[in-house]
């Protein structure tokens, strides 16, 4: 064998497990979301022989109890009807693998145009991520581990710290951008955000930064004020790096459920949201909103939280999803 042909195995033997090792997390991560479903479906259609107008009646309750949202739900739903129209017999067995389907579809349509599932950095100009989000979502933890990620893969990383109405907020950032290895920018609490992006994007410009991620404040604002703040930040990069902001990247609480639709249907009416974190996937059994937020919405999820980790923020796979919860 030649030498070239065995360095070639060796990487993707290693890729192998490596990819085996993320999809393991992954399911530990949707590991209550999967049990919750499945529990369901499996007394849904217990003791049926065939898919009936009984069985979509329960099988519409589960996927609502499980944070799909109603919206997505009858989309599923009237999609699963159609299919049993057609085939006129579908047995009870097959509508694991049916649903597998439907989700992947409503995913893959939620992802058109996306080139990558990573940031698209590119040499020559900052790429810079506005975050926002409530406060409690766990917006500050999502910066630092991204801004550890970036760091690990050679990025050159700064921080801005624009939520400048909590001093605990200033010094939580402060903490984790030491530990990823990033550069903040920070100003006294009660300072002008916008004023802190304007520095913060000055300074990374000069520098040669990668990446830019700009915290913005967690408020719950009125729907005038949270986009008149949104603006005044967005149009004050934009004087340094007329492209900036290239993504606003909206945080929500997985574990909410329903709240999270609420949240994310705000923040997309004050500001072009078109990316979104989803944290604190691994202690609940809501992961279904993944689901209904990526179809109704129609915004990639870019990653998601599923630990307390500094590495257990992952980007955001939609085979991996379908996989953990409905198995290889």
């Amino acid at each position: 064998m030649a030498l070239f042909d065995i360095f070639k195995r060796k990487k993707e033997t290693t890729g192998d497990k490596e990819q085996a090792v993320q999809q393991q997390e992954i399911n530990e991560g949707f590991k209550k979301t999967k049990e919750g479903l499945f529990g369901k479906l499996a007394r849904a259609v217990a003791g049926k022989s065939q898919v009936d107008d009984e069985v979509l009646d329960n099988l519409e309750e589960v996927l609502i109890t499980s944070d799909v949202g109603v919206d997505t739900t009858v989309k599923i739903i009237g999609n699963i009807e159609a299919r049993v129209a057609r085939d006129k017999y579908m047995n009870s067995s097959e509508l694991q693998h049916i649903l597998r389907e439907e989700v992947s579809a409503l995913l893959q349509q939620s992802e058109a145009g996306r080139e990558n599932f990573g940031l698209d950095v590119r040499e020559g100009v900052p790429y810079v991520v506005m975050v926002v989000g409530v406060n409690g979502v766990g917006k500050t933890t999502t910066i630092g581990k991204l801004a550890a990620q970036l760091v690990r893969e050679g990025k050159k990383v700064y921080i801005g710290a624009a939520d400048t109405f909590r001093a605990a907020a200033i010094d939580q950032l402060q903490v984790w951008a030491d530990r990823a290895g990033a550069t903040m920018i920070r100003q006294e609490m009660g300072s002008d955000p916008a004023s802190v992006a304007f520095d913060t994007l000055k300074s990374a410009v000069a520098n040669n930064a990668d990446v830019v991620l700009i915290d913005t404040a967690g408020r719950l604002h009125n729907k005038v004020g949270l986009m008149n703040e949104l603006t005044k930040i967005r149009n004050v990069m934009a004087k340094v790096i007329p492209e900036a902001p290239q993504e606003v990247m909206l945080v929500l609480d997985g574990s909410t459920g329903q709240n999270a639709f609420e949240q994310a249907r705000q923040f997309t009416e004050a500001t072009k949201v078109n990316s979104l974190a989803i944290t604190k996937l691994d202690g609940t059994a809501k992961g279904g909103v993944i689901i209904g937020i990526s179809d109704q919405f129609r915004i990639p999820v870019r990653y998601i939280g599923i630990g307390e980790g500094i590495d257990q923020l992952k980007i955001f796979d939609r085979t991996e999803f379908v996989n953990a919860l409905f198995g290889e």
